[in-house]
């Protein structure tokens, strides 16, 4: 299978065509066979391609824009004079002459006091090669980093199958790799070689391991709004220090299910620290279970860090009266159909999706297999946290507590 030409080839192609030369006589120009020609002719369907056609994005220099430095460099103007003369920044002319330019410089000694880099001759700026160098860079397709760099894609997959996401990854390999970037990635290059066809970089059964597990956002249903709940709060009369997160010990939850709603697991936020913890409950997911499942949670962690629950109009909960009672947690509920109320509650429990996937039983999953999810979910770096990990970031907390005179950290 034959490419594409590039695209600054095509722009020469339809340009010569347009001035009046047959489409074989512009191959040859280009230094092509005239079957090219005829073949690039036919693919398009003798009709001029759009991008050709169009007006020269305000984007990108054009290379009028690249005449008019080159006069204004010539002419000894400064930056900013030509940056005006063309409506540009400054930073753009400087830019464009930086990357396009042959310059001289010439190094001065720091023991005379000088800067080490002078420039000593004008610049050497050609607008015809700055204009080829930009079109070669626009050329698609290019290869992307993670398939030119075998290092860099192993290390991406290795990290994948750890269940970070394509996010934390990028900012991990900055701080793993602070002064090499070549070992740098974006988030967005990890999922496009994974999903965009033709890319290839990373092998494609890594999907599994991304958060959703799928390439393509499936919309969400609302969910149905659930009422009958004696004596709720709701969520409007949470106080404020609960909303801007700057007091630990407010959390929210929320059950995932398992296939056809016959297994649950109960999930617990903290909204601070974004701790997260995990609710076994093997015997089903009624208030009764719920209810003892919860009790059993506020024990492992001192009394001071549950201070409130948010959670939605779940008959599971039910009991929360008894909860209240029995550990001071107080508990309010969200409107119907709001997943926002409980943001980080909802986060959570797409990332927990890649441990227990939809349509599975969830009752087959042990308590110590919980445990180990959880902390799983723990450790990974948060970007909300300054990249800090919520098992790190509720330590820091407990130990401030601990130090500080007059804080229960018992129940």
């Amino acid at each position: 299978m034959k490419l594409p030409p590039r695209r600054d080839l095509q722009r020469r192609f339809w340009l010569l065509v347009r001035a009046g030369l047959l489409r074989t006589e512009a191959a040859r120009a280009l230094g092509y066979h005239e079957h090219a020609g005829i073949r690039w002719f036919s693919q398009a369907g003798g009709v001029v391609p759009a991008f050709v056609q169009a007006k020269q994005s305000g984007r990108y220099l054009s290379l009028e824009e690249r005449e008019e430095i080159f006069i204004g460099v010539q002419r000894g103007s400064s930056i900013r004079l030509i940056a005006r003369s063309l409506g540009r920044a400054p930073s753009s002319v400087m830019r464009e002459l930086r990357r396009n330019m042959r310059q001289q410089y010439r190094t001065h000694s720091r023991l005379e006091g000088r800067p080490g880099r002078q420039r000593t001759r004008p610049w050497d700026y050609r607008p015809s090669l700055a204009q080829r160098r930009a079109d070669w860079m626009a050329a698609r397709p290019k290869l992307a980093k993670l398939a030119s760099n075998p290092k860099l894609r192993d290390l991406v997959q290795a990290k994948l199958w750890e269940k970070l996401s394509p996010r934390q990854i990028a900012r991990e390999l900055r701080f793993e790799f602070p002064d090499n970037p070549e070992m740098w990635v974006s988030h967005e290059a990890i999922y496009q070689s994974i999903y965009v066809q033709g890319r290839g970089a990373l092998r494609r059964e890594l999907a599994v391991h991304l958060r959703t597990g799928r390439a393509l956002r499936k919309p969400r249903n609302k969910r149905e709004s659930r009422a009958g709940i004696p004596a709720m709060v709701n969520i409007s009369q949470r106080p404020a220090e609960v909303e801007d997160r700057a007091v630990p010990g407010h959390w929210e939850g929320d059950l995932i299910m398992g296939k056809n709603g016959k297994s649950a697991i109960g999930t617990l936020v903290e909204r601070t620290t974004r701790f997260v913890m995990l609710l076994h409950l093997p015997k089903g997911h009624g208030p009764l279970e719920v209810q003892a499942a919860m009790l059993a949670a506020t024990q492992k962690l001192p009394g001071f860090i549950w201070k409130s629950l948010t959670w939605d109009q779940g008959n599971e909960m039910r009991n929360h009266l008894q909860i209240k009672i029995a550990t001071g947690l107080q508990i309010y509920f969200c409107d119907p159909a709001s997943p926002w109320q409980r943001g980080s509650n909802e986060n959570t429990n797409g990332l927990l999706r890649q441990y227990f996937p939809k349509s599975t039983d969830l009752s087959a999953h042990g308590a110590v297999y919980l445990d180990f999810v959880a902390a799983q979910m723990n450790r990974r770096p948060r970007e909300t946290l300054g990249w800090m990990r919520p098992a790190q970031a509720l330590g820091r907390l407990l130990s401030t507590a601990s130090d500080s005179p007059g804080v229960a950290t018992t129940n």
